[in-house]
């Protein structure tokens, strides 16, 4: 029962994941008044299909001195993680109920970080190895604000369960109380899954393409999928974190609806954001992290460890 659950869960993701590609490809053609994918089948909607049949039917590129057995590993542990995140993840029900949920989520997004630097060392390529690096001080910094503003938010809700974050937002989201950091978290994300404007991994104009440059045909759609399959979850993250609905406000299936529109609608600003924002240089990614957000999201915690005590008349000890 455990693995039909399992695939229950899985299968739906990986469809949105195909499907997203599409609707991105579909909104930056729009946004810069041309046509995205209309060939394939009707509408273009058989586009994610084709590429797929395209990408695991290539033969694959196995360069002569790569590290084979951690060249061949990193793809295939990037998606097993980014799969995994979908565990604790209640939609309204979670596959396993964690009641550190939120530290397992922290915790195994930041495994992620290994794919992308054996990836990039096992190629045994300078462009790979430079993006690598790259990609894994960026990943690691910003992790560290991600930490403190999901710390801020346990102190509103008491508790690691995402079931219990969820039961919090009874009267108002968490939203609401917490926009800037909510705002933080948000660009956080963005910088999280390496996607525009912090996309410096990939910026195909200096590192021709990153850490995963020697990587063709299946072993890159692995790489590929995990990054569309980590931007789903963080926004789905979002969605829980900041704007949940109760269960008991909702039936199961309009609660599944709401949720899905939300993740939805955050999906596509990030699409939009691609579309938009030019590229940030490596000094303004950190400058960005190091001296803006950590100061606030650092002055913010203390603000909500404070605002207990303020509201209930404690004196502070001394």
């Amino acid at each position: 029962m455990f693995t039909i659950n399992l695939l229950l869960l899985i299968t739906p993701a990986l469809i949105a994941m195909a499907f997203l590609t599409l609707m991105e490809r579909k909104i930056l053609g729009y946004m810069q008044l041309r046509k995205g994918p209309n060939t394939v089948g009707p509408y273009g909607v058989l586009q994610p299909i084709a590429d797929a049949m395209k990408l695991f039917t290539k033969e694959p590129l196995l360069p002569s001195v790569s590290t084979m057995t951690l060249y061949m590993a990193a793809p295939t542990l990037a998606l097993t993680i980014a799969l995994l995140l979908w565990t604790p993840l209640p939609m309204p029900y979670s596959l396993i109920n964690f009641n550190l949920g939120l530290l397992f989520v922290l915790a195994t997004s930041s495994l992620a970080v290994y794919s992308i630097l054996w990836s990039g060392w096992a190629s045994n390529s300078n462009y790979a190895l430079i993006g690598a690096l790259r990609a894994v001080a960026q990943t690691i910094s910003y992790e560290v604000t991600l930490a403190i503003i999901l710390l801020s938010t346990l102190l509103m809700s008491g508790s690691f369960n995402l079931h219990s974050l969820i039961t919090t937002q009874e009267q108002s989201w968490l939203l609401l109380p917490s926009w800037p950091l909510t705002m933080m978290w948000f660009i956080s994300t963005l910088a999280e899954t390496n996607r525009a404007p912090f996309d410096l991994t990939e910026g195909e104009s200096e590192l021709v393409s990153g850490f995963n440059i020697e990587y063709a045909a299946g072993s890159f759609a692995l790489f590929f999928m995990a990054e569309y399959m980590n931007i789903i979850m963080m926004n789905a993250l979002t969605t829980t974190i900041f704007t949940a609905t109760p269960y008991n406000m909702l039936t199961t299936e309009l609660y599944t609806m709401n949720f899905m529109t939300k993740t939805l609608l955050l999906t596509i600003l990030f699409l939009w954001i691609r579309t938009a924002y030019p590229r940030f240089r490596y000094d303004q990614l950190m400058y960005l992290l190091w001296k803006k957000f950590l100061p606030l999201t650092l002055a913010l915690c203390m603000w909500y460890i404070s605002m207990p005590m303020l509201l209930s008349g404690i004196p502070p000890q001394t």
